[in-house]
């Protein structure tokens, strides 16, 4: 136990942590079998120790800027991570069985816990703040922002592939006048998809993206491409092509890694998002190439620290309101997730995309609408 401790000490010292300190990073552990499972487990052994309560931490969210801007995250390679990273080399875990396991067990979760901690059109991806002073105005200059990259023009047909609870949706059928279809593998985000588009020509279907057999003028996808699998990039871009129409435009918002990859972390893949998989740079260019010619890539990853502080804010104020369907574990285990993963975009170890494609490319060249603005400025 005591080379364990001292081999945390050691660790955790290079990223400014100091296990029982003061400051509001440090590490308070309240069962000293905690080194050893972190030790020999990784993230997965220490996410579970937090979420049995051996160990607690006043600002988590600064806890893990600090580890993984210390490349900490990188120093213990457990067994377990081999063993995931072998199981997504032999196997397609992302195919169209395996894909659904992540609406059972993520998406399908009671309704409330979502309502209660995203925005008021329940967007569940990356706001841009960059005019925004709260969730609901960043939530809604994302969804305008992709709105004027995509040029929408009402009576436009367009398709939204991972549509959520269907605020997407309903934001471009009522602001832009065009008509939507969504698709998505929860049968829960079908159902208040919806009730949340009822009256609107939005049609909300519970369907894989390989299935798909009709042509769009516009396709965008919104946090769902983190779910298809490094297996079924290049599949995803070929639906992609052969959906949207010569003169379209095809816009993927998502969340993108520095370094590429074939698995996620261990505690994420089995508590929070199964099989999910993030694209580096490379994997998508490789996914898109000589099917799509990508016009324009914006990177607004920072931005995703403070859309997650903020659903952590809704999350606790309103747990008195969940806590009837949710136990003190799966508070722990929720706060553990959000945290985690705000201070991996604080250490910019995580970074979310904006790539508008074109199937052959747009005449005279495209124009981000974004930075004609700034140049106006």
């Amino acid at each position: 136990m005591a080379v364990s401790k001292m081999k945390a000490e050691k660790l955790l010292s290079r990223a400014g942590i100091t296990i029982n300190g003061d400051k509001p990073w440090d590490i308070q552990v309240r069962n000293e079998k905690l080194y050893n499972r972190a030790l020999t487990q990784g993230s997965l052994g220490l996410g579970e120790a937090y979420m049995d309560g051996w160990w607690d931490c006043i600002a988590l969210d600064e806890f893990f800027t600090r580890i993984f801007k210390a490349g900490l995250n990188r120093k213990i390679v457990p067994f377990i991570e081999l063993i995931d990273r072998m199981r997504a080399k032999l196997y397609n875990l992302q195919a169209k069985a395996g894909s659904y396991e992540v609406a059972h067990r993520h998406y399908n979760l009671s309704p409330e816990l979502f309502e209660n901690m995203l925005d008021r059109r329940q967007i569940y991806s990356c706001g841009f703040w960059e005019n925004a002073s709260n969730l609901d105005e960043a939530q809604e200059a994302k969804l305008d922002l992709i709105a004027k990259k995509l040029y929408l023009e009402p009576g436009m047909k367009v398709l939204d592939i991972g549509c959520g609870w269907g605020g997407a949706a309903r934001f471009f059928s009522e602001e832009y006048g065009v008509e939507v279809v969504g698709i998505t593998i929860s049968a829960e985000q079908v159902r208040i998809g919806k009730q949340v588009c009822k009256g609107l020509p939005v049609d909300i279907r519970l369907q894989n993206y390989q299935d798909l057999d009709e042509e769009f003028d516009r396709i965008f996808s919104i946090g769902m491409f983190e779910h298809v699998g490094y297996k079924n990039f290049a599949t995803y871009m070929k639906t992609v092509r052969r959906s949207l129409k010569k003169s379209g435009l095809f816009l993927l918002h998502c969340i993108g890694t520095n370094i590429s990859q074939i698995s996620t972390d261990p505690w994420i893949q089995r508590y929070i998002f199964p099989n999910s998989s993030l694209p580096s740079a490379q994997q998508i260019s490789n996914a898109a190439e000589g099917m799509l010619i990508m016009e324009d890539w914006q990177n607004f990853g920072a931005d995703y620290d403070k859309t997650l502080m903020s659903w952590f804010s809704n999350f606790k104020k309103n747990w008195n309101k969940l806590e009837e369907d949710f136990d003190a574990r799966f508070f722990r285990m929720w706060k553990f997730y959000l945290l985690a993963c705000a201070g991996n975009f604080r250490a910019r170890n995580a970074q979310l995309w904006q790539i508008v494609f074109s199937p052959t490319g747009v005449p005279q060249g495209y124009k981000a609408p974004q930075r004609i603005a700034a140049v106006a400025n």
